[in-house]
């Protein structure tokens, strides 16, 4: 088994709990990776066993003797758990390739910020629609209007920790001034330890420099010459360092919709930051989220959600160039969902008038879209096209 996903998302912590009688090994430490790398691949089921393997994208070479003792079925079982995502390497990727299941681990999300101590939190509004087979509409029809008392105030509760401070584990039981601190240590140790190892670094400011422009970016289509230019490095490596964000379960790259729609379509990727406190905190901007923060946010977490539950869904953003835009595509087994983000208490039925084109133009396959805002009201607001406004605290 592979559990990958960023630093602190409580990797280790969930799998020594579930395996407490395994072996641990952390490859993060140096003697550990020394002490293990002259073990023939021969011996390692002797050596080592089933065992839990921390950090293990630090040392590739484990692959193939775990490889090695499976196939020789000296060992069942074992755990691999990585910070970046090893199987972006050839061999890698060659040598578990039909031998492992992949689980990503990411940062908390709101029903798992609201449901602390539940191993199995209630599958928000998101994961019905997702799964879904009817409309939007018969959906969100049986929904009460309003939430009232303790239920809205949590999921509200729950929704503004995540806008403010992201959704690491660790930030839960701290105040304000340990949240700042911690934020400031784990950039610290992600560009230190696990991008200089990606990256094969040797200063690491140039990058510190390009990770700030990426964050600023959140929310806007990837233009390479422009962020190149601003970081003052060359294309490739811009290219080359936000494929390490990715790989380091830091930015998703949201692809474009493949079909044309409506009219042509532009077909860069948009990029979305995961974690609104790391965000915060390298660019300084702790006031209430801009548009494009709160885009990326519900970007984020639907993207977390579809990973983590591994539903059945495709995302893609749908931008032409006549300037019809929609945030998010959703393609389902039963067909199309759109998702537009509003940082606003309020919208009106002209805030889906691109989700309306199209729609439109999907003909049967459209299921409905989403206007998602930062009121109370879950409401209809293009009845025909079962295009609904819904509060992010009420979705997530």
């Amino acid at each position: 088994m592979l559990v990958q996903g960023a630093r602190q998302t409580g990797k280790t912590t969930l799998v020594r709990a579930r395996w407490p009688d395994l072996a641990y090994v952390n490859f993060d430490a140096i003697e550990d990776r020394e002490r293990l790398r002259d073990v023939p691949a021969a011996d390692w089921a002797r050596t080592v066993g089933p065992a839990i393997l921390d950090e293990a994208q630090k040392a590739p070479w484990v692959f193939e003797k775990v490889k090695h003792a499976f196939d020789a079925k000296r060992i069942a079982f074992s755990v691999l758990l990585g910070s970046t995502a090893p199987l972006v390497l050839n061999r890698v990727r060659e040598s578990l390739a039909g031998r492992v299941f992949i689980h990503s681990l990411w940062p908390l999300m709101p029903s798992e910020i609201l449901h602390p101590a539940d191993r199995r939190p209630p599958a928000p509004l998101l994961d019905r629609l997702l799964r879904g087979s009817e409309s939007v509409d018969a959906t969100l029809r049986e929904e009460r209007p309003v939430l009232i008392g303790d239920e809205d105030a949590n999921r509200r509760r729950a929704v503004d920790h995540l806008a403010a401070w992201g959704g690491m584990p660790a930030l839960l039981p701290l105040d304000d001034e340990d949240r700042r601190d911690w934020l400031r240590s784990y950039q610290q140790t992600f560009v230190e330890r696990d991008l200089v190892d990606l990256a094969r670094l040797e200063d690491a400011a140039p990058f510190r420099a390009f990770q700030r422009l990426a964050m600023i970016r959140t929310g806007e289509l990837v233009a390479w010459a422009s962020i190149a230019r601003d970081a003052a490095i060359a294309p490739t490596t811009a290219r080359r360092w936000l494929d390490h964000l990715v790989q380091s379960f830091q930015v998703v790259l949201l692809p474009p919709y493949h079909e044309n729609l409506t009219s042509e379509i532009v077909k860069a990727p948009k990029l979305h930051w995961i974690d609104v406190g790391l965000l915060r905190h390298v660019t300084q901007q702790w006031g209430p989220l801009t548009g494009q923060q709160f885009e990326s946010l519900v970007v984020a977490e639907i993207h977390k959600w579809v990973e983590t539950t591994a539903t059945d869904a495709r995302l893609s953003h749908y931008r032409t160039r006549s300037g019809l835009e929609v945030d998010l595509l959703a393609r389902t087994p039963h067909g199309l969902l759109g998702f537009e983000a509003k940082n606003r208490a309020h919208v009106v039925a002209s805030d889906a008038r691109s989700m309306r084109a199209v729609a439109e133009a999907a003909g049967p396959a459209w299921r409905g879209g989403l206007v998602v805002h930062t009121g109370h009201a879950l409401a209809p607001l293009v009845p025909e096209y079962s295009i609904w406004a819904v509060p992010l605290h009420r979705l997530l």
